[in-house]
């Protein structure tokens, strides 16, 4: 598989990184459109609601006798029939976060990592230390490593410092996470994706022991 450059935040060339041969099959376009439909699921509030007959005000009494008055029948003011009335199954407060399968989730990342390396828009930088807590700075290193627009900055947990928190929030199309977190969502949301070395190479082993044990598990299966 091919190399890929890292570079420091002065965007200077200070090694290469080398990727692993998963990065080179195709892009799952049908796999990445499921996991974003899942992830913008989860996000829903599901609060929309509406008043059936029995929660709607206005007495349950029959409001006229049943025959000999020449005006249709109606059994009560609350009837969906009328203004005012209840609505017939109307949207309820519910979940709308279904199980998306774990393999399925890392068969999507792997796709939308491929898709930025692809189209060149992936940089891996040494690291992410910077000499002052400053938003400037981070804004300074982003244009140099020609993200100027959308960025998604990707650190380890052992690696993420406070400096780097600190300068990168307030900046807008900007957004800081951890690699064990990190979704495809995120990745197709922002232009670029600036991974620290450490947080590649972490994010890498895992999808690499993901696909291993999914071919694994077809070959038994076969």
């Amino acid at each position: 598989m091919a190399n890929i450059n890292v570079v420091n935040l002065a965007g200077k060339s200070v090694g290469s990184f080398e990727l692993d041969e998963i990065f080179a099959a195709e892009v799952n376009e049908a796999l990445l459109w499921e996991a974003v439909k899942h992830y913008r699921a989860s996000l829903r509030q599901g609060t929309a609601a509406t008043k059936n007959r029995k929660a709607v005000s206005g007495a349950g009494k029959k409001l006229w006798k049943q025959k000999g008055t020449g005006r249709a029948r109606v059994g009560s003011i609350r009837t969906p029939l009328w203004r005012g009335g209840g609505t017939v199954h109307g949207p309820q407060p519910r979940s709308y976060e279904y199980q998306f399968p774990k393999k399925k989730l890392m068969g999507a990342l792997r796709s939308a990592i491929a898709s930025k390396i692809n189209d060149g828009l992936l940089v891996i930088v040494d690291n992410f230390e910077v000499a002052e807590i400053k938003t400037k700075a981070i804004r300074t290193a982003l244009n140099t490593l020609d993200a100027k627009k959308t960025a998604l900055l990707v650190e380890t947990s052992q690696e993420l410092n406070e400096k780097l928190y600190l300068g990168s929030r307030n900046l807008d199309g900007v957004e800081l996470v951890l690699s064990s977190e990190v979704h495809p969502y995120d990745l197709l949301r922002y232009e670029h994706a600036i991974f620290s070395k450490a947080a590649f190479a972490t994010l890498q082993e895992t999808l690499k022991k993901n696909t291993a044990k999914r071919k694994h598990a077809e070959k038994e299966a076969a």
